[in-house]
């Protein structure tokens, strides 16, 4: 058996051991050692590797920047921004149909300023929307599936913990990927709040009605949403302008959020604990997946797959669009089955040499750039794809009245408006890069 052959037949054992619900940065970990050890036909190599791809993965000062931004969504929970920004929201445009819905979207597009996770962001809100939501008389369907899909935001809207890890195996500017996520990250939630607005009116009865407060209420609420105009700001605008690193934003940000949420009184010192806990274990367990697919990646690499699969797919003679959309679309085949992480550590080292080869049209930092938002999307389309989309079980274990049949029609308006989104990003790629080009 080839070396290529031993490389592809590692990825039917490698789904085999997730079907089997091993996890997968073990499975991959396991499948990268012993097809090493294949490939080498001596284990020496492989304990060599055991001991040098670990260092050289955990050395590297990009990858400090995911617990700091996992800490800052930890502290800027106990600080009481997400029910500020959902109470804000919910003043200014709950009185309007499905205005509570589209204010839980807008509540999950700030909060996901401050959060780099879909899963946090979508369980953080979720405790915060859902009871209001049930409420004013909106359906579990409805409820559930808007707080699924307004949860994906925060992967979209910097800072995001997906592009970093995307900018990492890239070796791109991380900054620049923050740039040209904002427009599609705001795109993103406008078209949220639209399939909101055609769903009530196609199923009048999916929402009820709130009364119009008044505006002294109104100013008396955004005011309340100060902290995370500041922290946002300050991170990220800080980032944009040069005035720090992306890891630098990240320390700036878990220290203004932790200073705001000592300041309201939710952080104590168990609080403190829980966070810290809560942020370690978080991180164990992307960093493990990190070590995992970096052991996976180096042997198909020595195997050379990529190598091979760019070069196939360079004599075929496809259009580099035909290749673009096939790509885009096992993306949302393995939605279905994998976590955003999972999918991004696993494909990206394979799929981006292929796609790199062909042209767009781009220079290769702009298409690097572009690539990575397409790829960002449909990972967060993934998050809300039925059956297996993580957010809607986060969501599904939170309302537990409403059946999960229920939550996989509720969210499909949203997977549509996702759809529609990638295509118009896909065909325009100056929606996402204007921004980068005109700051940089």
């Amino acid at each position: 058996m080839t070396n290529l052959e031993i490389g592809l037949w590692s990825f039917p054992l490698l789904l085999l051991l997730i079907f089997v619900r091993l996890p997968i940065g073990l499975a991959m970990l396991l499948c990268g050692l012993g097809g090493t050890w294949l490939v080498f036909g001596n284990v020496t190599p492989v304990l060599a590797k055991l001991k040098n791809e670990t260092y050289s993965t955990f050395s590297g000062y990009s990858l400090s920047i995911v617990p700091l931004f996992l800490l800052m969504g930890q502290f800027a929970t106990l600080g009481g921004m997400s029910r500020a920004l959902f109470k804000a929201a919910e003043t200014w445009m709950g009185h309007k149909r499905g205005g509570v819905a589209m204010a839980a979207v807008g509540a999950c597009a700030g909060f996901g300023a401050i959060c780099g996770s879909s899963l946090a962001t979508a369980a953080t809100m979720s405790q915060v929307a859902l009871p209001e939501l049930r409420r004013y008389g909106y359906s579990g369907a409805l409820a559930t599936g808007t707080l699924a899909a307004g949860g994906t935001l925060g992967i979209l809207i910097p800072p995001s913990v997906i592009l970093v890890i995307y900018a990492i195996l890239t070796e791109q500017n991380i900054a620049k990927l923050f740039v040209a996520a904002f427009v599609p990250g705001v795109l993103a939630a406008i078209g949220y709040m639209i399939a909101i607005s055609i769903y009530v009116r196609l199923w009048p009865n999916s929402a009820g009605t709130r009364e119009r407060a008044p505006y002294a209420e109104r100013m008396r609420a955004l005011l309340d949403v100060w902290p995370v105009l500041v922290v946002f700001l300050a991170v990220v605008g800080g980032i944009y302008l040069g005035v720090f690193t992306p890891t630098e934003g990240a320390a700036v940000g878990a220290a203004g959020t932790g200073l705001i949420a000592l300041v309201n009184g939710g952080l104590t010192r168990e609080t403190f604990v829980e966070s810290i806990l809560a942020t370690a274990t978080a991180t164990a367990m992307i960093f493990f997946i990190v070590l995992g697919a970096g052991f996976y990646n180096s042997f198909l690499a020595l195997a050379q797959v990529p190598q091979q699969m760019a070069a196939f797919v360079s004599e075929q003679g496809y259009s580099p669009w035909m290749v673009l959309t096939l790509i885009l679309l096992l993306y949302l085949v393995f939605g279905c089955v994998m976590d955003s992480l999972s999918m991004i550590l696993l494909t990206i080292p394979i799929f981006f040499p292929i796609v790199t080869v062909l042209d767009f049209g781009l220079g290769a930092e702009e298409f690097a750039i572009w690539f990575g938002i397409l790829v960002l999307i449909v990972v967060e389309v993934g998050l809300i794809t039925p059956p297996v989309g993580m957010n809607l079980f986060v969501l599904n274990s939170m309302a537990k009245d409403t059946p999960i049949s229920a939550t996989y029609r509720g969210v499909m308006p949203f997977v549509i408006s996702d759809i529609v989104r990638v295509a118009l990003l896909t065909l325009f790629p100056t929606i996402s890069l204007f921004l980068m080009r005109w700051l940089y």
